[in-house]
């Protein structure tokens, strides 16, 4: 099915390129209705990178100072659209100086007169929304100090790129893309003159959206949790603009907001970011303390799963589980093989993680961070949880969608005065091996504990067979199977007690050992922690367990604690960005 998508999306692309041409032939808008203001938050290091010639796009880096920048070669198409997205004009405007506002002046300018008749790659719905955010939002940072030509021009391409807008945003891809084109035409609806028409079609589009795409416990399809946290962020600043005009958004919209919020907040590690799974990293540093501190009301956070993901959290520590099916179809084109994998956070410290999303270290990182084996979970050597499709051409671009999904994933979850549990367990290994897994969780009340037990074994008769027929190929090593802890760079790691325990220290000063019950064999082995804004995979560690199934089942026992003589509360002041530096 989603190979019939290519002449599809062609068809789609030649519209967006009429109608860009169409609209460029209009001359719209002469001025704000009000004085924008910035909503968007940018980054003041990203943007002294910029001044110096250093850009950084979907994880490739060019040098170029002398270059133009719309001259750069783009190595990958989504290098190209983070340059017509004009995110990059958040971090500019945050640096804020005279060769900051130089830049972003020159560069918009010349963006005009080189795509402004509706050419180039940045004429889609969703990158138009973007961008159309980022112009009006720092309109006065762009327009100050330039003359009357380049207003009139710039005023004029916001009319024009608003028009294209209002007549393709139904063209865009439903979740991300379709919020980012709504926002983006209400935003400029209700900020430019003679554009107003435009925005009650795109508030009832948005309200609809909402409608179709957050479910019921404010998750999305996608399970994607920094995606959760761009639609949640959308929805805000669209939300916010409307009330500022004296408009209110539909039901549906404040509605998606509310169930949002205390999702996000269940998906939020102690140390401020986000759990890292299905292609989701930790956020942008302050979006979400923005976005909810924009929301009205008590902050609560969601009980029970979450987008299906529990959360067990007691003293400095949390840790968060995937406790759900993965994404299906269209929704796993990014989607990994993380069923019952776990992060770990100590205070700001985060303990055991994820590889996480690799996408923008090329197409070799990006399936091997998909694989469960490059989670915090049990794999079957050679196999994941979920398996990948073969690629194929899904919205104009060659991906690989999840298929051969458990079917069955089940989490209980409850608590006493001595800590808080969880009972997790899905069969995504019964169809290849005849194997269930079952991960126990049991974090003390303190939060000084975690202690683990995994169980992988045959459950049914028709499991056993199954498991029977695979075993009699190899019955001298049985059914082998690892479960893996990959640690955060930041940690430090040393194998104790003559190899049968590891001493992890973090960066605050913390001190936890990893035990287990001996069923396995243990070792320290090479890893990769995938972490935006960096040109390459951070090396790390992992600490494996190797056993296995020989007779129907195999449990295995573990613990992370801190030893005694280890403080409640330790005064963490070292600052991430000078533990780089130093």
């Amino acid at each position: 099915m989603a190979r019939s998508q290519g002449p599809a999306r062609t068809g789609v692309s030649a519209m967006h390129r009429l109608h860009a041409r169409l609209a460029a032939l209009t001359r719209p808008a002469t001025g704000f209705v009000g004085q924008p203001e910035p909503r968007t938050i940018g980054s003041v290091a990203r943007g002294r990178q910029l001044v110096a010639g250093n850009f950084q796009f979907a994880g490739f880096l060019i040098e170029g100072p002398k270059v133009p920048f719309w001259d750069l070669p783009a190595p990958d198409p989504r290098f190209a659209e983070e340059m017509h997205g004009f995110r990059w004009l958040d971090d500019l405007a945050a640096l804020g100086d005279a060769a900051a506002r130089s830049r972003a002046q020159d560069w918009t300018q010349d963006w005009i007169a080189r795509y402004g008749r509706g050419s180039g790659p940045g004429w889609t719905p969703d990158l138009t929304g973007r961008r159309l955010i980022r112009w009006i939002n720092h309109a006065i940072f762009l327009l100050n100090g330039r003359g009357k030509a380049f207003g009139e021009a710039f005023f004029r391409s916001l009319g024009q790129q608003t028009i294209f807008l209002s007549r393709r945003w139904r063209a865009t891809q439903p979740g991300l893309p379709r919020f980012e084109a709504l926002t983006g035409l209400i935003h400029a609806g209700l900020s430019l003159t003679g554009m107003d028409r435009h925005v009650a079609p795109a508030i009832a589009a948005l309200g609809a959206a909402c409608r179709d795409q957050v479910d019921a416990e404010g998750g999305i399809p996608t399970r994607n949790p920094e995606e959760l946290l761009e639609v949640f962020t959308l929805l805000a600043w669209a939300s916010a603009t409307l009330a500022e005009a004296g408009r209110r958004a539909e039901p549906d919209h404040l509605a998606a907001i509310d169930r949002i919020a205390p999702t996000l907040r269940a998906l939020r590690h102690a140390d401020g970011g986000l759990a890292r799974f299905h292609g989701g990293d930790r956020g942008i540093e302050g979006r979400l303390d923005q976005a909810l501190a924009a929301v009205p009301g008590r902050a609560l956070t969601a009980h029970g799963l979450a987008m299906g993901y529990a959360r067990l959290a007691a003293g400095r520590t949390t840790v968060i589980v995937d406790a759900a099916p993965p994404p299906a179809g269209a929704a796993s084109a990014n989607a990994h093989a993380s069923t019952l994998a776990l992060e770990v956070t100590s205070g700001r410290r985060p303990l055991v993680v994820n590889c996480g999303p690799g996408l923008h270290f090329g197409p070799d990182w990006h399936r091997a961070g998909r694989a469960t084996a490059s989670h915090s979970t049990l794999s079957i050597s050679g196999y994941s949880s979920s398996r990948l499709a073969p690629e194929s051409i899904f919205a104009g671009r060659r991906r690989q969608l999840l298929e051969e999904v458990p079917d069955q994933v089940w989490a209980q979850q409850d608590g006493d005065f001595d800590g808080q549990r969880l009972l997790v367990g899905h069969n995504g290994y019964a169809a290849t091996h005849g194997m269930t897994h079952v991960r126990q969780l049991s974090l003390s009340v303190d939060g000084r504990t975690l202690s683990g037990e995994d169980t992988l074994g045959a459950m049914t008769a028709g499991d056993r067979r199954r498991f029977e027929a695979v075993v009699a190929r190899d019955r001298m090593h049985g059914i082998r199977f690892d479960v893996r802890f990959h640690l955060h760079p930041d940690v430090d790691v040393a194998l104790d007690l003559g190899g049968t325990a590891v001493s992890l220290a973090l960066k605050s000063g913390e001190i936890w050992v990893f035990r287990h019950d001996g069923v396995a064999d243990l070792q320290l082995r090479p890893s990769v922690y995938f972490q935006s804004g960096r040109l390459k995979p951070r090396p790390t560690q992992q600490i494996v367990l190797s056993a296995a199934v020989l007779d129907y089942a195999c449990q295995i026992a573990w613990t992370f604690a801190k030893p005694q003589d280890t403080p409640h509360g330790i005064r963490d002041t070292l600052r991430d960005d000078d533990a780089a530096e130093a």
